[in-house]
């Protein structure tokens, strides 16, 4: 049952005035359900309480926070069927997306409980004493990651489970042995309290302490402001646009004591279609690509936007098959009006951009939220002239750039903002002439991909989903897979502590059986005295 009300540790709350309410893009109407804005004493108190919580929550075991973890997932599967209609009817996702969507949330806190018993990601290391090294002897030295503190999680908009309230944020955050506060997405506050619920039921379960989660909702920035700003809050994860965790990140800056950012803002996700590959399978290339331009709408962080190719027959065959893959599939519900809304203005504005040609504008459809697949075309020398054409039009559109020759090929390359992907579609023969200019792409990318396309995430153990800003403002961090949850902790360092006051990671017996550096190298072995 849906309440509309604040979760702040483990109560349920309601103090303000102010409500949103939910959208459903399909039906184009408003949810009947209110939801109340959480006020500046809520947000107060579930800081407070998340402090308090740390206390203790930090001390908590591994295997007390992988069953934490697997309960919360036992709890979003019990929530059953109302849990999937109400997020088909708040992001206008189709139910099979839904779905698997929730086994991948599921997966994800599945995880990192996997990943707390096997405790590597601690990454403990041992330098024992040597007392009689000459000429200076040398201290007993351990470290190891050790939690943060509060962290605040903004959830996205287009992954209303597994980037949301208990997606990898979260997940990993709770895993590190942090408190997690939960910035509710507007566009899914039904979807959001059910989550929140079964998180809190888990908490109470596993005897978590009251303030281990919290979820607060809000209109606009101001509470995600009023919460960047608390000096309670010691790390941020955040999925969504470039101007929004710009914003983030920029208050963060003027904080007192600055705070680490992980924000992951999306990409045009270049791919590099090179020559051979064109000529000996065009018309495959481009049906593969339209469904990847396409899929959710083109509403995903790894859509392939920006399509990067030589000038010679092969490519105009293919934009051409590529024009009529597109225009044969139809337009599809958008997230909701606010992004559909963009999605026609940001590609307006690219079509109006000097030399940018457009090959297919499928019919405008903002009045039913629905967003219609888009293709460009602009010169190699106009794309390195104009930054702008460089800006992501989030949803069905994609950009053509087409390149003289392989030196203005590299040139296009070298001028790339950073991004999250960077796929190489290629024949044998390309890759020893374009050996360069793959050197090139692989500098501005996060995870480089061959002869595939970059949507679609695995959230394992070798997943990076990150990459040069602006596609995050952490170059080192990944938002999908098991290196999430060293985002959330720090290095601590002992130095001739107490034996029996060190953490359980770093006793000489090793009784947690990890994988440890112990002089330099890896082992499972005890410190032998």
């Amino acid at each position: 049952m849906i309440t509309g009300k604040n979760i702040i540790g483990f109560a349920v709350v309601a103090e303000g005035t102010e409500a949103i309410r939910a959208y459903d893009p399909v039906s184009n109407v408003q949810l009947p359900e209110t939801f109340a804005v959480a006020t500046t004493a809520e947000v107060n108190l579930a800081v407070s309480k998340a402090a308090t919580a740390f206390k203790t929550y930090r001390l908590t075991t591994p295997e007390q926070r992988a069953v934490f973890l697997e309960t919360i997932a036992t709890e979003i599967l019990a929530l059953g069927d109302p849990l999937l209609e109400r997020t088909v009817a708040e992001s206008g996702l189709p139910l099979g997306r839904i779905t698997g969507e929730r086994m991948r949330t599921v997966s994800q806190l599945r995880l990192f409980a996997s990943i707390l018993r096997e405790g590597s990601w601690v990454e403990a290391v041992i330098d024992p004493a040597q007392p009689d090294r000459t000429p200076l002897p040398r201290a007993d030295i351990r470290k190891m990651l050790v939690p943060l503190g509060p962290v605040l999680v903004f959830p996205a908009s287009n992954f209303p489970l597994a980037f949301s309230t208990a997606g990898g944020d979260t997940a990993s955050a709770l895993a590190a042995g942090n408190p997690v506060i939960v910035k509710a997405h507007e566009s899914h506050p039904g979807t959001n309290e059910l989550i929140a619920t079964a998180i809190l039921k888990a908490a109470q379960q596993c005897g978590m302490p009251d303030g281990v989660f919290s979820s607060l909702t809000g209109a606009g920035p101001a509470l995600g402001q009023q919460l960047v700003k608390h000096p309670g809050i010691r790390a941020i994860g955040f999925t969504g646009s470039f101007k929004a965790g710009t914003a983030i990140f920029d208050a963060v800056t003027q904080r007192p004591e600055p705070i680490p950012v992980y924000a992951e803002m999306g990409s045009i996700n270049p791919v590099l279609l090179l020559p051979a590959k064109l000529a000996a399978s065009g018309a495959t290339v481009a049906k593969q690509y339209a469904q990847s331009i396409t899929l959710g709408t083109g509403q995903f962080c790894t859509n392939p936007g920006l399509l990067i190719a030589l000038a010679d027959e092969a490519t105009a065959q293919f934009a051409a098959a590529l024009q009529q893959e597109l225009s044969a599939i139809a337009a599809g519900t958008m997230l909701n009006p606010g992004i559909c809304y963009h999605y026609y203005e940001n590609r307006e504005q690219l079509s109006r951009r000097k030399g940018v040609e457009t090959l297919l504008a499928g019919d405008a459809g903002a009045a039913q939220t629905k967003g219609s697949p888009a293709l460009y075309r602009v010169h190699a020398k106009d794309f390195i002239a104009s930054d702008e054409l460089q800006q992501e039009v989030f949803g069905p559109a994609a950009l053509l750039v087409v390149c003289q020759d392989d030196a203005q090929l590299q040139a296009v390359l070298t001028q790339l903002h950073g991004q999250l992907t960077g796929t190489i579609m290629a024949e044998t023969a390309d890759l020893q002439r374009f050996s360069d200019a793959i050197t090139v792409l692989t500098e501005k990318v996060g995870r480089v991909i061959f002869n595939n396309v970059p949507t679609g995430v695995e959230p394992g153990y070798a997943m990076h989903h990150g990459g040069p800003f602006p596609a995050t403002t952490d170059i080192r961090s990944t938002s999908v897979g098991a290196s999430a949850i060293v985002r959330f902790a720090r290095p601590l360092c002992y130095q001739d502590w107490p034996p029996h006051l060190l953490p359980e990671a770093l006793k000489d017996d090793n009784p947690l059986g990890i994988w440890r550096r112990l002089d330099g190298q890896l082992t499972k072995d005890a410190v032998r005295s």
